[in-house]
Order: structure tokens, then C-alpha cells, then sequence
């Protein structure tokens, strides 16, 4: 993956919904392919950089964390926006197919999201956005695991902040004339205001009446000295760990 924060957030979400999805018993989101998607290599490096207080030098490939040790700040901290996130964003979607019939699913900023092979709906056509670096690691991924990707899935690379968004996406198939539901979830927080302005321009230019649009978005308050606790405290990790990605070159 490209050595940015929005790489390490993707990271640090996969392993939650990983997490999450073998351990939990009470699921908010089952995202049962997480872990196969994000390796066990990758997976125990977070785990352990979780318990060792995101220390990169207490790494040790011959040790496995422990999940008692990390509990407390996964689900205080990490795990409770992309889970709800996820969960609501697929409710949603699902909705909106039932509704509609066939449809587009447009996924902006897609990381390691794996509902491209979780849906066994074929007429949902699944379109996942996302920065060509970050892109090529999860189709290496792919390939690795042997996974066939479906028919009904397409891979556009985008630099939101240099590549003309609705041009890739005609090129890849998507028909701005069937009903789209479009997801930038966790995106907007890493681009500027106007680069995320044309970003809903062009999805609103490309996008029939009957599509649906989803996002969240830091309000004044997210990143201020209003910000509370919790969220001042994820800042700080995630901010910590670019530095360790940036000196991984591995990834």
C-alpha cells in the first residue's frame, strides 16, 4: 500500500472487521473475508502493534497477540466506525437493489472492502473506486488468494485529486443512466474541501434520478480542541502509525 494515513486507516479497519468477524459473537458486520483478504502476516503486525501500544520495534513474527490484551482499545477506539459504517452502508444498498432491481454500486475510496465477493447478487454491477498504489496491493492480493473476480465487478484507478472520476468510470462500463448507489465512506476526511465539492459534483453529473448518494464527513469540531477524547486519541494513533509505514517498505 501507498505510505499515507489513508492507507494505515484502511489497515487498521480491515483488521477490526477481521477481528470482529472471527471473535465476536454478537456480530455488527460479518465481514467473513476480511482476514483471508488482508493475510495473516498483516493481520498479526496490527495486532500487535495494537497491544505493544503501537510501538513498531516490539514487533516479533515469532509471537502472536493476545486479544484480551487489545480488546479495551480496539473496541473503544478503532473498531466502532467502520463496523457501524460498513453495516449501514451495505443495509442501505441492499434496500436500495431490493427497490430498484438491477443497479450500479459505486464504492469511492473501496481499501480492502470485500463485498465485491460477499454479494451473490448479479444484477448489483460493483464499480470500486480507489488510488491506483493502493488499487494494484489489493489486486495482488487478489491474485495471491486465487480469488476469480465476478463478472459484474469492475476495478477503476482514480486519484481523486487529479484523475477525472466520471471519465474512468464510463471507460469501465458504468451506465450514468441506471440507478447508481454511490459510497465514499472514510474519504472525505483526507481531501481538501474542494476536491471533495467536484467529487459530489461529478457523481451528481453522472447519476441518474433515481441514484442514492452516501457519506460521512468531519464536521468543525472533528479535529479541533473541541474534538472529544476518544477522537482526539484515534487521531493520534492513526497520525503515529504513517510513520511506521513510512519506514516498512515491505508494503
Amino acid at each position: 500500500m501507498i505510505d499515507t494515513q489513508e492507507s494505515m486507516t484502511a489497515k487498521l479497519c480491515s483488521f477490526a472487521r477481521a477481528y470482529h468477524s472471527n471473535y465476536e459473537k454478537e456480530k455488527i458486520f460479518d465481514d467473513y473475508l476480511a482476514y483471508d483478504l488482508m493475510g495473516k502476516e498483516e493481520y498479526e503486525e496490527i495486532g500487535q502493534l495494537i497491544e505493544h501500544g503501537f510501538q513498531k520495534e516490539r514487533f516479533d513474527p515469532a509471537y502472536s497477540f493476545s486479544g484480551k490484551d487489545i480488546s479495551d482499545v480496539l473496541n473503544t477506539f478503532i473498531s466502532p466506525i467502520p463496523l457501524s459504517r460498513a453495516s449501514f452502508a451495505e443495509r442501505e444498498l441492499w434496500r436500495f437493489a431490493y427497490d430498484r432491481g438491477e443497479c450500479q454500486y459505486v464504492i469511492c475510496g473501496a481499501g480492502m472492502d470485500t463485498f465485491a465477493f460477499r454479494n451473490d447478487d448479479p444484477k448489483i454491477k460493483v464499480f470500486e473506486i480507489d488510488h491506483p498504489d493502493t488499487q494494484r496491493y489489493k489486486l495482488k492480493r487478489i491474485r495471491e488468494l486465487e480469488w476469480n473476480i465476478p463478472k459484474n465487478v469492475k476495478y477503476v484507478s482514480v486519484d481523486f485529486t487529479s484523475d477525472h472520476m466520471g471519465n474512468e468510470l464510463r471507460k469501465a462500463g458504468f451506465d450514468p443512466k441506471m440507478p447508481s448507489f454511490f459510497a465514499i465512506l472514510g474519504v472525505s476526511y483526507y481531501l481538501s474541501l474542494s476536491v471533495f465539492e467536484e467529487t459530489i459534483r461529478t457523481i451528481g453529473q453522472n447519476s441518474s434520478f433515481a441514484s442514492k448518494l452516501l457519506f460521512d464527513f468531519p464536521d468543525d469540531t472533528t479535529f479541533g480542541a473541541e474534538a472529544a477524547e476518544r477522537v482526539k486519541i484515534l487521531t493520534e494513533i492513526t497520525a503515529g502509525l504513517v510513520l511506521i509505514d513510512k519506514h516498512n517498505p515491505k508494503k
